[in-house]
Order: C-alpha cells, then sequence, then structure tokens
C-alpha cells in the first residue's frame, strides 16, 4: 500500500513519517538546512504480516503543489495532516482539492502538534477539520490527534494503517505501467528509475518502453517497496535497473513511464471530461492556457471547450486538452489543471480519448461517444457508445488505451446484438443495426450505377468501396461485399461486382467478332497485341466499332486495358502477373529490364506493364523496384480509367 502524505507546510509531515517509520524523507541538503520539503521523500515501514507501507511524502509549499500532484497521483490512502494550533490553511484546502479531483476517497486525517496547544484548541481544530471535509470524498475519515515529539498517538495511528492495508490493496489485471518520479545513475548498476507501479506486473528481463520516447528498455533488476522482489505488483514503489541501446539516466525525466509496448500512445492532443472547481470566481474559458499535471508528468496546454465558449464554477464538460509536447497517458487517468500562472488549481479532468479527430470535434455524435464514459466504467459504456461509431469499434485498440484485461476481448466480442470481424490488425466491432446500413449503402450505390452507365457491368471492388465506404477500412470493405456476395444480393463476374438482376450480353454480331476475330488477335501476341487502330486496319473494321466492343469487354472482365487505346487479354495480364510474381521472388521486386527481357517486348511495353500492374494494386512502385503486395491474381482489379465517365 502506498500512502501519500498531504498538507500544508510547516504542519508536520515529514516529521510524522518520521515518527512512523524512522526514516527522515528530506534527503535534499537544502532541505536540511531550511527545514522544509522541497521534493517528494520516500520511507518504507514494514509489518509483521510480511506487507510493507510506502509513503511518499510531498512538499505543501503553495509554489510546490506541482510536486505534491506528482507525489498524489498513483496513492492508494491519503494521510492528510494538519496542525493543531494552525487548523486547515490554504494548502491543506488546495491539497485536498486535488485529492478530490484524483478521485482519492481512502485515507485518514492525522491532527498534528496536540502537544502544542490546549484541549479546547484540540477540539476546535477537529470540528474545523470535519467541516472541511464535509462534502469532500474524505469526509468520515478516521480522525487520529498525534504528536510526534511526544509519540502520543502515533501507535493508534500506526495500528489503523497495518489494519487498512487489506482493504485497499490494488489490484490492477491491466499490462505494466509504471510511473517515473526519479531517475538517476549508480556506478556499477547504471541507469535506475523509481515511481509507482500503477498497472499490472514487472519482473527482471521484461522488455519494456520508455514513453513517451519509444525507446526500448529491459529490466535486470527491481526492488519493490524497498526491498529485492521477483516481481514487482500495482500498487507498489518499484525501482527498476534497465538497459537499453543508448540509454542514459539524464535523457528520462520526471513524468515519464516505463510500459508494456502494447500501452504506448504518445499524444499531445487529449478529449477528457473537465471539471472546474465551485471555488473559482470566474468560468474556464475556451482555449484557456493551464499547466496539466498528469501522473508524474507537467506540461503546458490549451483546453479547447467542446460544448459552449465557457465552462462555470462548479460544472463539467468535455473538452480536448492541446499540449505542448506528447506525453503517455490512457483512457481513465485523471489530471489535474492549474492556472497559467501556476498559482492556483483549477480543476481536474478524466482522459477519455488520446487520439481526438481533426475535424467535427464538437459534432454531437463525437461528443455522444466521448459522454458515454463520462460517467461509468468503459465496459459498461461500450454499448452505448458503440452506436456512435458507424466505422466500428478496433476491440484490440479500445482494449490497450483503457487498459484493461486482454482477456475482456472475449466478452467485448460477445456483446448481444453486436458483429466482430476478424481483420489481421484484431477484430472490429459493429453494431448490428450498424453492419445492416454499411451493406444497405452498397446495394443502394450498386443500384445506382448500373442506372447510370446500363452498359457497364460494375465497378470492380477498389471503386465499390470509394463510391460507397470510403471511409471504411480496406480489410473491413472486404467482409463487407464477401457477405453480400455470399448471400446472393451481390454477383461478381471477374473483378467486377453487380447486382444478380443487371447482366451485360454482347449481341450475336459482337460475340462472333470477339471469338473469331478479336480474341485470336491479341492471342497471337499476348504481351504486345495491336493497338486499337491497328487492330481495326487488320479486321477491316471501323475504329469506333472495334474500341467500343473492347470497352464492353472490358466490362465483362475479358480484356484490360493497358495504356491508350491498348488492350490485353484476360490470360496474358495473368501471365504477365505471374512473371512479375517470379522477378519479385528471385530479385525481391520487378525491375524494368528483367522483365522486358521475361516478355520479350521493347522497353516501353515493359514499363507500360509494369505501371499497369501498380495502378491495379498487383504492385507497389518502390523507386525503380515494382513489389508485389498481391497473393493471389483473383484479386486483380481494372484500373479506375477503365470506369466509363
Amino acid at each position: 500500500m502506498i500512502i501519500g502524505t498531504a498538507g500544508h507546510i510547516d504542519h508536520g509531515k515529514t516529521t510524522l513519517v518520521r515518527a512512523l517509520t524512522g526514516v527522515d524523507t528530506d534527503r535534499l541538503p537544502e532541505e536540511k538546512a531550511r527545514g522544509i520539503t522541497l521534493d517528494l521523500g520516500y520511507a518504507y515501514q514494514p509489518l509483521p504480516s510480511g506487507e510493507v507501507l510506502g509513503f511518499i511524502d510531498v512538499p505543501g509549499h503553495e509554489k510546490l503543489v506541482h510536486t505534491m500532484v506528482a507525489g498524489a497521483t498513483g496513492i492508494d490512502f491519503v494521510l492528510l495532516v494538519v496542525a493543531a494550533d494552525d487548523g486547515p490553511m490554504p494548502q491543506t484546502r488546495e491539497h485536498l482539492q486535488v485529492l478530490d479531483l484524483l478521485g482519492l476517497d481512502q485515507g485518514a486525517v492525522a491532527l498534528t502538534k496536540i502537544d502544542r496547544v490546549s484541549p479546547e484548541r484540540r477540539w476546535a481544530a477537529e470540528a474545523e477539520v470535519a467541516a472541511l471535509l464535509a462534502g469532500s470524498a474524505l469526509a468520515g475519515q478516521p480522525l487520529f490527534p498525534v504528536s510526534a515529539l511526544t509519540g502520543e498517538g502515533v501507535a493508534a495511528l500506526q495500528d489503523h494503517l497495518a489494519a487498512v492495508v487489506a482493504q485497499v490493496r490494488k489490484h490492477s489485471p491491466g499490462r505494466c505501467r509504471l510511473a517515473i518520479d526519479r531517475s538517476f545513475t549508480l556506478t556499477g548498476i547504471g541507469t535506475l528509475v523509481t515511481g509507482t507501479l500503477y498497472s499490472g506486473e514487472v519482473r527482471a528481463g521484461d522488455r519494456l518502453l520508455l514513453a513517451p520516447a519509444g525507446c526500448e528498455v529491459r529490466v535486470r533488476g527491481l526492488r519493490a517497496q524497498d526491498r529485492p522482489v521477483a516481481v514487482g505488483m500495482a500498487g507498489q514503489r518499484c525501482a527498476l535497473q534497465l538497459a537499453g541501446h543508448d540509454l542514459h539516466a539524464g535523457d528520462i525525466r520526471r513524468g515519464d513511464w516505463v510500459l508494456d509496448p502494447a500501452l504506448n500512445f504518445p499524444t499531445d492532443r487529449l478529449s477528457v471530461a473537465v471539471r472546474l472547481l465551485a471555488t473559482e470566481e470566474r468560468p474556464l474559458r475556451h482555449w484557456t492556457p493551464v499547466h496539466l499535471h498528469l501522473g508524474a508528468a507537467h506540461v503546458m496546454a490549451r483546453v479547447g471547450l467542446l460544448e459552449g465558449e465557457s465552462l462555470a464554477p462548479g460544472q463539467e464538460g468535455l473538452a480536448d486538452l492541446v499540449l505542448e509536447r506528447p506525453i503517455a497517458a490512457l483512457n481513465g487517468d485523471r489530471c489535474i489543471l492549474r492556472d497559467q500562472s501556476a498559482r492556483r488549481t483549477l480543476g481536474g479532468a478524466r482522459v477519455l480519448d488520446l487520439a481526438p479527430p481533426n475535424r467535427g470535434r464538437r459534432k454531437p455524435q463525437r461528443r455522444a461517444w466521448l459522454g458515454a464514459f463520462t460517467g461509468q466504467p468503459p465496459l459498461a459504456a461500450l454499448p452505448t457508445a458503440l452506436a456512435q461509431a458507424p466505422l466500428g469499434l478496433d476491440v484490440t485498440r479500445f482494449i490497450a488505451q483503457w487498459n484493461l484485461d486482454p482477456g475482456t476481448e472475449t466478452v467485448i466480442t460477445a456483446l448481444p446484438d453486436t458483429l466482430a470481424l476478424s481483420t489481421p490488425a484484431g477484430p472490429m466491432l459493429f453494431t448490428a443495426d450498424q453492419w445492416r446500413q454499411w451493406r444497405e449503402r452498397v446495394l443502394a450505390v450498386l443500384a445506382a450505377e448500373h442506372a447510370r452507365a446500363p452498359d457497364y457491368l460494375g465497378p470492380d471492388r477498389e471503386r465499390l468501396r470509394r463510391l460507397a465506404a470510403p471511409n471504411l477500412a480496406r480489410p473491413l470493405f472486404g467482409p463487407l461485399v464477401d457477405g453480400l456476395i455470399a448471400d446472393g444480393a451481390v454477383v461478381r463476374t471477374g473483378p467486377w461486382l453487380h447486382l444478380p438482376s443487371h447482366e451485360l450480353r454482347l449481341t450475336a454480331e459482337e460475340e462472333a467478332l470477339w471469338r473469331s476475330a478479336i480474341a485470336p488477335c491479341l492471342a497471337e501476341s499476348p504481351f504486345n497485341p495491336p493497338r486499337v487502330r491497328d487492330l481495326a486496319q487488320r479486321l477491316d473494321r471501323e475504329e469506333n466499332q472495334i474500341r467500343r466492343l473492347l470497352k464492353r469487354l472490358v466490362g465483362l472482365g475479358e480484356v484490360y486495358l493497358v495504356a491508350q487505346d491498348h488492350y490485353f487479354s484476360r490470360q496474358a495480364v495473368a501471365r504477365l502477373a505471374a512473371i512479375a510474381a517470379d522477378l519479385a521472388e528471385r530479385d525481391s521486386a520487378a525491375r524494368a529490364a528483367p522483365f522486358r527481357d521475361r516478355i520479350g517486348t521493347g522497353r516501353k511495353v515493359a514499363i507500360q506493364i509494369l505501371e499497369f500492374l501498380d495502378r491495379i494494386g498487383y504492385t507497389r512502385r518502390i523507386g525503380d523496384d515494382h513489389r508485389v503486395f498481391r497473393d493471389s491474381l483473383l484479386d486483380l482489379e481494372a484500373p479506375s480509367g477503365d470506369n466509363p465517365p
């Protein structure tokens, strides 16, 4: 269990921790000289049960609230310290506000310096503390009058802390995530970082990432709660000995994270639910600059409100936070907002999305998606939110961004009235109604295309995607069309897609001309067939007649337009694609000169054929190389130039 102190300067936080643990958490010479805490201090207290209490002692000075926030995030239990002679003071109140905004609701109050006051003053101070806590998350928590000098009440507080360990022990089934608050180098050991393990477990040998930089590190050794251990668990203070290529402690800053690679989502923009403190005198205006504290990180940001131009004191609203530099965050993280001068706490926020869209941030659909997650856990909110995601939900990304147990994938993909599609990147989830609407959209577009171009069999798969679902990812459009084909709602003829009721037939004269004259001419020189003009002269036909017929044959999938007025048979294109694949397997790519030599044509025609394979997506040009990206010739699609105007 991690216990964090809070309270006004000179109220005895450090002295109380020393009385509880025997450890002086003021380690800096300046702290000892001035008698005040300037940075986070750490102490540990082993218990007879074998548990170890970890203490994070925070500074109480008004100019060091940012350090207090860094220490308070990630703790399990609050020890609010109030001096009996002073009673609640400004930083007592501000620290309590911070704790409230961070959602910390388990703790106790230590009323210190009772040896300095009369019984009457002590009772008055207790009443002042009770009034202060009323309405806060810590309302009703026990109060312990103590004197760190005489020892009065210290044993009772120790007993209470030992008794509540089992009640507040943190357990997070998510992946490993440690917030760094210190980094340093020790001779003979190397780079070490310390921090609170927010979630998951960490072991020696684990390969993790230093975020947001994305630097790969390996855990060479670790300590948890100031003891060497085999495994560190969520809710413990851990020290990790790290190794990595060109890793230096000076490159690591407070606020960085050591985390599982699946949780690495560096971002400079966050969508949040923000709450402005009721004690604020003015509304929070759109685009207000603020200091943002998330975990141990501290960065400047601007608040872009998504509802209206201001947020009234005591109110909650949705906003985007635009940061001056990327940080590592996850959905569900709580953060603190302080004013531009860093003199007071304005409010807090809870992260709802790590990748806000560039456009449409204020649309009702977008706000409804975010609003679904503001008041309930992510799994409970998912059915409501999913209705606002017509492009589907990436289940793997959702689980990672909320740091859920990977096993929840089976729960999510089994939600009622939903459809889970398997993709190379993981399952995508749609509501049944959304998927039905996508199917209806495809059928409507095909009907419109048939009406627009009755002499055209239908679009190829890629053109249909651009017409019907340009925003839908390609790995999703494939199953959409395949489902329609399997149900008989769409027919595939060669590369073309069309409705069952739409057929394209040649006339008897055209069929005879194709079978008896044009097809044999194309087959004579399959890799360099005659162009339309030469074909017309050879057959003693009108050039436009041959061109119109070849265009209809393109619609039927019998020929392909490879270059201007240069049509190749379907069989020739399949052979050319196989040759390109063979060269790519041998030389890692198809190149113009070897390809020309294999097909026995001039360089110009060879280049035109390779460019055609690029256009239809069978290959992709990278420099002078043409890399094959299709495994099956059945996936060949006609270029957009084949489609009628």
